[in-house]
């Protein structure tokens, strides 16, 4: 797969940074290929089956690219709960938790689904068409 999703948490109209302490704990023990390191920004993720995903942490969001199919959408997943955090889908909707909502920049209600928590069976509706199956 080419795209990539977004994952973004907004605070009073703004992105919020990302949480690290909660980066690492669900990144870290599944980091493939790398030395682990504390401070890193890049993460090559395996999961359990073999399935795979690049994940770049930067100052207002997270950038999730090239997900395989498989368990790896489970860690994705787990991140965006724990982060309480929103993915954008490659067609520019937004899936989020219902308390975002308040949260969330002038006008991008509108292209937002909410959700009481973000799940892999709320993101494989959301995400429709643009997704292969996930698991």
């Amino acid at each position: 797969m080419g795209y990539h999703l977004s994952l973004y948490k907004f605070l009073d109209g703004e992105p919020a940074e990302p949480d690290l302490d909660v980066v690492r704990a669900v990144l870290s023990p599944v980091r493939a290929g790398q030395e682990k390191d504390d401070d890193a920004t890049e993460y090559w993720i395996r999961a359990a089956d073999g399935s795979e995903v690049e994940i770049g942490v930067f100052a207002e969001f997270i950038s999730v690219v090239r997900p395989q199919v498989g368990d790896v959408w489970k860690i994705i997943i787990e991140l965006v709960d724990r982060l309480r955090a929103g993915i954008l889908i490659p067609d520019g909707t937004f899936l989020c938790p219902e308390d975002m909502r308040a949260h969330l920049p002038e006008g991008m209600e509108s292209s937002s689904v909410f959700v009481p928590a973000v799940t892999l069976a709320a993101f494989e509706r959301a995400a429709g068409p643009f997704m292969d199956p996930l698991t």
